[in-house]
């Protein structure tokens, strides 16, 4: 069954040669200490990376292990692109049946909000037309860690942040068992519980070196890729400004110049190449899309291939692994939502964009040792509705294991479903009690809600308005950081260019070019993202995200105020991340954001919040 072996209770771990070839058992020191963490890692031996000993590596990964054993989860699609393409598709299937849609068509005037347009033009260095003065190499892609900007020099300067995450993976068809209770036995707890800070990591072709030296592979030239002329010299191609030149002859309709930069921006591509190529290669593809195509194309036939979930969870794997963005951000929030429970009888949960619900597990197990007793655990499943006649039937199998684990941890367990149009949801639908403890808990998903462009009334407005009307003991909240939904095209290409380029390096620096999941990630999350930001608009394109500067603005008007970060908490967030990560990962902070990000790259934030009582 996928090449699991189960020995003397290990944790069992991914292979050193990929994620899709099975699973081996591995035993590392206990990372309690970090300075100790810090030594033990720093070795590489022949079985595999350093990061195989870090900790918290298993959390989502064990349980992502238990759904793809369930028999129809390779028949399923991923849960987030579904619900994603029924948002962009919606507009057109009013259209097609004579009525208007419910959103006013209408959008607001661009950029009405001045102080909006000022502060992105100064995160961006793109803008010679704007007389801006910008360095030579401003289009060239993260060759270093002097390369963009860093955190470890100089003054602090997160005005360039960009955002990013949405929780999938990938592979291929095996034999496959259900879990019922029956069949559940002490083996499930080794492999799908974590160990709170004493794991294992699991393995997969990661770069051996890539603790060591923190660079980018293969494509140190920044941005330009050498092509053999049939002779003695190769040419350099710059494919950051053909990327961008390209962009701006789309956006004239240029058909001939666009169509010859798309072909030497082919010739010099391909996603199998390193970093650079690969982000050219994907971000011809949504030029190419957007230029054949007389209106902008719908998020829904871009899902059409039906690639499996159980692929999707498997290449998400890898993205676990390499990178700590998610793990960091669960473990903080985990641990607040533990502070605020500790004497609570009823812990109520709002979790909205609960998708497959990685979070959850490990906060269970851990309640469950609670001094006193674990309380009663609510968790209500906030989702976009899924096509078909059942929109929360996914969200509700969420909700199945959960109650497994809640089960099996003796943890008192209720779980309730809604899935529909966020901006939509009434107080009462919440079934709030008056005598929980009630946290609400969004990580990086207000990003795909349509922005104030494309209504008059904004639904990130109305989404903050009833998560104060809730009146959590705790509101956390985790942006994607992004500057890619400007509503210009070729200033939106550009800054997308920039965000994306930090994803495709991260992947470069960490995980092997050869490896399967690494392509699969790249292609189904990554490549579908930037064909959205490219290659739609209007309400089809639902990469819509915001800094984490507009969010707090956003955020104390609704009505909040802002909590202290745990100065300790951060510290250790630092620590692990330092000691089991590549170098050039950074977590830093700016007033009450705790910040992750790529070679001085803001990329995701997450802060804590309370309605402000007068």
């Amino acid at each position: 069954m996928y090449g699991f072996k189960f020995d003397h209770g290990g944790v069992p771990v991914y292979s050193n040669h990929s994620l899709a070839n099975g699973f081996e058992e591995s035993s590392s020191p206990s990372p309690d200490s970090p300075s100790e963490s810090a030594s033990s890692s720093g070795t590489t031996s022949s079985e595999g990376h350093p990061l195989d000993n870090a900790p918290f590596a298993n959390e989502m990964l064990k349980y992502i292990n238990e759904m793809l054993m369930e028999e129809d989860m390779e028949e399923k699609t991923c849960m987030l692109q579904d619900c994603l393409a029924l948002q962009a598709a919606e507009k057109s299937f009013y259209e097609a049946i004579g009525h208007q849609y419910p959103l006013p068509t209408d959008p607001l005037p661009p950029c009405t909000d001045q102080t909006y347009l000022v502060d992105s033009l100064e995160r961006t260095s793109l803008f010679p037309d704007l007389q801006i003065e910008i360095p030579a190499e401003g289009f060239r892609a993260f060759s270093g860690p002097e390369s963009n900007l860093s955190v470890s020099k100089g003054r602090k300067n997160y005005q360039r942040g960009d955002g990013d995450e949405l929780e999938q993976g990938r592979s291929s068809k095996q034999s496959a068992i259900s879990l019922e209770d029956s069949e559940q036995s002490e083996m499930f707890d080794e492999v799908l519980l974590c160990k709170g800070e004493n794991e294992d990591s699991p393995r997969c072709s990661l770069k051996a070196s890539s603790l060591q030296n923190g660079q980018l592979k293969g494509s140190s030239h920044g941005g330009t890729t050498r092509r053999k002329t049939g002779g003695k010299k190769s040419e350099v191609v710059d494919l950051w400004s053909l990327l961008t030149q390209c962009a701006q002859a789309v956006a004239v309709n240029d058909q001939r110049t666009a169509n010859e930069m798309l072909k030497q921006i082919s010739q010099n591509s391909s996603e199998t190449g390193d970093g650079t190529q690969r982000l050219a290669h994907y971000f011809a593809d949504a030029l190419k899309t957007r230029l054949a195509c007389t209106r902008a194309p719908l998020y829904s036939p871009l899902v059409s291939n039906r690639t499996s979930a159980a692929d999707i969870l498997k290449a998400y794997g890898v993205y676990v692994l390499a990178c700590p963005f998610k793990k960091m951000a669960n473990f903080y929030a985990n641990k607040k939502i533990m502070e605020v429970a500790e004497t609570a009888t009823t812990l109520h949960i709002v979790d909205f964009g609960i998708c497959y619900g990685f979070q959850w597990p490990c906060l269970i197990q851990r309640l469950s040792a609670r001094a006193g007793g674990p309380p009663k655990l609510r968790i209500t499943g906030v989702e976009f509705p899924q096509p078909g006649f059942r929109p929360a039937e996914r969200v509700e199998e969420t909700g199945r294991r959960l109650k497994r684990y809640c089960e099996r941890f003796n943890v008192p367990f209720e779980y309730n479903v809604i899935a529909k149009k966020w901006e939509t949801i009434q107080l009462e639908e919440l079934k709030i009690n008056k005598d929980e403890v009630i946290v609400v808990n969004c990580l990086y998903r207000l990003k795909n809600l349509p922005d104030d462009t494309l209504s008059s009334t904004s639904s990130r407005d109305t989404v903050l308005k009833l998560i104060k009307d809730i009146n959590p003991e705790l509101f956390i909240h985790g942006v994607a950081n992004g500057t890619y939904n400007a509503p210009f095209f070729v200033t939106r290409f550009r800054e997308a260019l920039f965000h994306f380029s930090a994803q495709f390096d991260i992947f470069e620096a960490n995980v092997r070019r050869e490896d399967p999941q690494r392509l699969m990630y790249e292609r189904e999350i990554l490549g579908r993202d930037i064909m959205n930001v490219v290659a739609c608009e209007g309400i089809e394109r639902v990469e819509r995200p915001e800094t984490y500067k507009q969010w707090q603005s956003r955020t104390l008007r609704a009505g909040f105020k802002q909590i202290p970060l745990d100065e300790v908490l951060v510290k250790k967030v630092k620590n692990l991340v330092q000691s089991y990560y590549n170098r050039d990962f950074i977590v830093d902070v700016d007033g009450r954001w705790m910040l992750q990000g790529w070679k001085g790259r803001v990329l995701v934030a997450v802060s804590c919040w309370k309605p402000a009582r007068s």
